[in-house]
């Protein structure tokens, strides 16, 4: 199922006259193949073969944006392959070890060396996913400090965060706002992790930061496409 904030984001933008692609990762919404707890990697990759395949199609990404797990990914993005000119991340975390506990539960290393997995379950007691121990040291091994370092000075982010997000604390957003080189931040008072009363106000910082600057960014965008190797093949289902 996808989020709210990316919904109404993408509407937002196409009022502008900015055209926006949504997607769902491998084993997420309506997208075939198997989810995997962690797997940042994966799906920056997976992003990667969007990306280009709308290079492809001769369209000009000027910005990415995730929110949740998917700032992370942009973020990731953004730090390993340095071709897009802006990146908005909203209510992504900064600190990877933290929120575990609360999905997997108390000792969750200690059952999962033991077991080789975790399944987790909903508070209706259906089954959820099964989280593997490749998985979740998949997750504790992805340096956000490190990313956030690699991001190059003229890519321009944006860290969008809710006061009163309860899933990531504001205190993450703090943290980019510390180490990514070219960073503006943006604490929505009154939010939380989803913006459920304050979708307008997300909407308007971040079709703003889009916008801003925006044929230096087109220009920008098409130098730094024309600086990485194009590969045609799409590994990710659309």
């Amino acid at each position: 199922m996808e989020r709210i904030p990316m919904v109404n984001l993408a509407a937002a933008l196409e009022k502008e006259g900015i055209s926006a692609f949504r997607f769902d990762f491998a084993g997420n919404g309506e997208s075939e193949g198997s989810f995997h707890y962690g797997n940042y990697r994966r799906e920056a990759d997976d992003l990667r073969a969007v990306i280009q395949h709308f290079r492809i199609e001769k369209r000009v990404i000027t910005a990415i944006t995730g929110h949740s797990k998917g700032g992370n990914v942009v973020l990731l993005y953004a730090s390993k392959f340095n071709d897009v000119p802006k990146v908005v991340n909203m209510s992504g975390r900064f600190n990877l070890e933290r929120g575990i506990e609360g999905r997997l539960g108390k000792d969750f290393l200690q059952r999962i060396k033991e077991t080789g997995f975790i399944d987790v379950w909903n508070k209706r007691g259906k089954f959820e996913y099964r989280v593997t121990e490749e998985s979740l040291m998949d997750r504790l091994s992805t340096d956000t400090y490190a990313a956030c370092l690699l991001i190059h000075p003229d890519c321009r982010v944006l860290t969008v965060h809710g006061s009163m997000d309860r899933i990531v604390p504001v205190e993450d957003a703090m943290e980019f706002a510390k180490f990514i080189p070219n960073h503006k931040l943006h604490i929505i008072e009154g939010g939380d992790h989803e913006y459920t009363t304050c979708q307008d106000e997300l909407a308007s910082v971040v079709v703003d930061f889009v916008r801003t600057h925006s044929h230096q960014d087109r220009d920008l965008s098409e130098q730094l496409s024309s600086c990485t190797r194009v590969d045609g093949s799409i590994q990710s289902r659309l």
